[in-house]
């Protein structure tokens, strides 16, 4: 089985580092560097996780966080915070928005790693409880 992740971020580099290593992972990639462009993804495709940088420019990339719990097909996808704003007080903000995880940049490959794994095992998990 070949997960899918959504990977928003609007710096260019950063967005293809993430997507090059998830390909190299294993995973199949979709990415975007803004909310509209996530939001069309989001309506054709169902990645399994989204990677979501906090600070898309002039966007605030919790507003993505809220607007997919309001859509019951998707409200469940975990979503990871990439940011460089990592701060305690900042993470306990994201987490409490709705994200899984808080991983700062610049990203620990082997952190982000486990982090999917967590939270892919437990949505295979939830799609075959009875």
């Amino acid at each position: 089985m070949k997960f899918g992740i959504l990977v928003v971020e609007d710096n260019q580099a950063n967005r293809e580092l993430l997507c090059d290593w998830l390909e190299v992972e294993g995973y199949e990639v979709w990415s975007a560097p803004d909310l509209k462009t996530s939001y069309e993804i989001l309506a054709a495709h169902r990645p399994d996780a989204v990677l979501l940088d906090i600070n898309l420019g002039a966007e605030n990339g919790l507003d993505l966080v809220a607007w997919m719990q309001q859509k019951l097909e998707i409200a469940e996808i975990p979503v990871l915070a990439v940011t460089a704003h990592a701060l305690v007080a900042e993470q306990q903000r994201i987490l409490q928005a709705g994200c899984r995880a808080c991983l700062s940049k610049p990203i620990n490959f082997q952190g982000l790693r486990n982090e999917l794994s967590h939270w892919l095992q437990k949505r295979v998990a939830s799609r075959t409880e009875p």
